[in-house]
């Protein structure tokens, strides 16, 4: 499988190069690999068909690739999606994905954005206390079709990358379930509300060991059993058990996978798959990282310090997570020569910087590749999450195209756009181009 992706990316690299969409011109474009993201579609589904019979959502985090074409190929694939904004639920609904496919989550749910999710039936988690007050006035004014439950932060601990984890003892996310009074607090809370039949929790991300994960939708099994006993009813019908696989950076290998996963969950929280709940998952990066590649032109390359430097086009604007973080987000870089073909030749260690205007804008340090050429190609895997589809406007650098490809059996490559580039104008008209007199007036 590893190979086969490696081949089609091999591919593409050339057929970009050869057809036009990387050039002189158009020096960065972004790929998605769309035999790739079916396959994970499907190995996800598959995953959890083989340890339970009862019905799964899987939900896609939009967050993790806001780009309509990709959401409407997931659906196509099966899946929902796991909305966090006005924004996202706008892509979605763009994508053509119906409400009883999509779920709201969100720490700071305006009013607004409750009363449409509730209009139009899509499933809501409340984030806190506060928020389940704003839905008893809505749930009384108008009827709904809204699933509702409450999100819940089991505490078990951080992965290797704070910023990510949810399940401290002090994240943002969820009612903290180990406070004081808390537990008896969420349980009255379900009580008095017939209405509320979800139970969620997200705990894993990238840096959170599967064991964490586990252990994390192991609390929240709990819960919704003391909850049932307490009503006397299985009041909670479904559990939200959020996403969060942990994506592989450091190869082209696909690891963890999601039947590891599943069989994980099968044995340490068996309760959950014997049919009495029905299920929703949130996977998002596991689905979409190793499916996308950055393509950038070499521009120019320079020695200080005794290192060779090669200035690409692809830096902060693309990978800003790397760039700001790159101990806890590393990316590979492979070498392509003028024409897309890999380069040969002796490694060298060298610097590969992005074309932004600070010292840090840099993609790799000190990495061995056979040495960079001004108009070769650099690629950077796995950047189909929270990558290129992100893009921050550092020094106003245009957001690159996204086409998607696929490869026949005679190795000829298909593109499709999934985003057009982004043009001059545009980057003025988003900056107040049309108000320009607004302060001089």
């Amino acid at each position: 499988m590893e190979h086969m992706a490696s081949s089609r990316r091999d591919l593409a690299v050339r057929a970009s190069v050869d057809q036009g969409l990387l050039s002189p011109a158009e020096p960065v474009v972004a790929l998605l690999d769309t035999v790739g993201i079916r396959a994970s579609a499907a190995a996800l589904t598959s995953a959890f068909a083989a340890v339970t019979e009862a019905h799964v959502l899987h939900a896609f985090a939009v967050k993790a690739a806001p780009l309509v074409p990709v959401l409407r190929l997931l659906h196509a694939a099966g899946l929902g999606v796991e909305v966090a904004s006005p924004g996202e639920l706008a892509l979605a609904r763009a994508a053509g994905v119906p409400p009883t496919h999509t779920v709201l989550d969100s720490p700071a749910k305006t009013p607004a954005e409750l009363r449409q999710a509730l209009a139009l039936g899509i499933a809501v988690n409340a984030d806190n206390l506060q928020e389940l007050a704003r839905l008893d006035a809505l749930v009384a004014s108008a009827p709904t079709a809204s699933p509702l439950g409450l999100r819940v932060n089991p505490q078990v601990g951080a992965g290797s990358i704070g910023a990510l984890s949810t399940a401290t003892a002090t994240s943002k996310f969820g009612v903290a379930l180990r406070d004081d009074g808390a537990r008896k607090t969420v349980v009255q809370a379900y009580l008095d509300r017939p209405w509320l039949t979800r139970l969620h929790t997200h705990t894993g991300s990238q840096g959170v060991p599967l064991a964490l994960m586990a252990a994390g939708v192991g609390e929240v099994y709990a819960l919704a059993e003391e909850i049932n006993r307490a009503a006397g009813r299985q009041q909670i019908d479904t559990l939200d058990i959020g996403g969060g696989l942990p994506v592989n950076f450091a190869s082209d290998e696909e690891t963890p996978t999601y039947a590891e996963y599943a069989r994980l969950l099968a044995d340490t929280v068996p309760g959950l798959f014997d049919g009495r709940y029905r299920l929703v998952t949130e996977f998002g990066r596991s689905l979409l990282a190793k499916h996308g590649t950055v393509l950038a032109r070499v521009e120019y390359t320079k020695t200080s310090g005794g290192r060779p430097i090669a200035v690409t086009h692809a830096g902060v604007q693309l990978a800003t997570r790397t760039v700001y973080a790159p101990e806890s987000w590393p990316l590979r870089v492979l070498a392509y020569d003028s024409e897309g073909r890999p380069r040969i030749g002796d490694v060298t260690v060298q610097d590969v910087a992005g074309p932004a205007c600070f010292a840090g804008d840099l993609l790799a340090t000190g990495r061995a590749l056979p040495l960079l050429h001004p108009g070769d190609v650099v690629a950077v895997p796995d950047t189909g999450a929270y990558y290129f589809s992100h893009h921050y406007a550092y020094n106003s650098l245009l957001r690159p195209p996204v086409h998607g490809f696929t490869v026949g059996e005679d190795g000829a490559v298909a593109f499709a756009a999934v985003r057009k580039p982004q043009t001059l104008a545009e980057i003025v008209a988003d900056s107040g181009g049309g108000l320009a007199d607004a302060l001089v007036r």
